[in-house]
């Protein structure tokens, strides 16, 4: 089955830090384009940080300075450090790749979301 499987969240005081993960399961990275994006109660879903198609990345300016977004190709796996979190800080954290191929099939799948991971800042 290909998903992204996204792990490391939970609860942190403020100016805490966190690492999440996203491991492709079943599948292999077949995009450079991917990213990091979160939805707090309430707000619409939103990015946080990513890997543009011309191999740079790009942040939301709330996360600059702070957050890190990296990845492994050979364990086709992403992350996400976040340093020094605020409560605001606060969501569910989605990865999402452009592509991914199959590993039984060799079939491409597009936009695959992981399923989320919740991040609680708070004291």
């Amino acid at each position: 089955q290909v998903q992204l499987v996204e792990s490391g969240g939970g609860l942190v005081q403020p100016g805490g830090s966190l690492r999440l993960s996203c491991a492709a399961s079943g599948s292999i990275f077949s995009s450079r384009v991917m990213g990091w994006y979160r939805q707090a109660p309430g707000k619409q879903r939103e990015l946080v940080a990513e890997f543009t198609s011309a191999g740079s990345t790009n942040y939301a300016d709330s996360v600059k300075g702070r957050f890190t977004i990296s990845r492994d190709n050979a364990k086709n796996t992403m992350y996400l450090q976040m340093n020094d979190l605020t409560p605001e800080d606060t969501a569910v954290y989605y990865c999402n790749v452009k592509a991914l191929i199959a590993q039984m099939t060799g079939q491409t799948h597009l936009g695959v979301w992981g399923q989320g991971t919740l991040v609680t800042v708070s004291s």
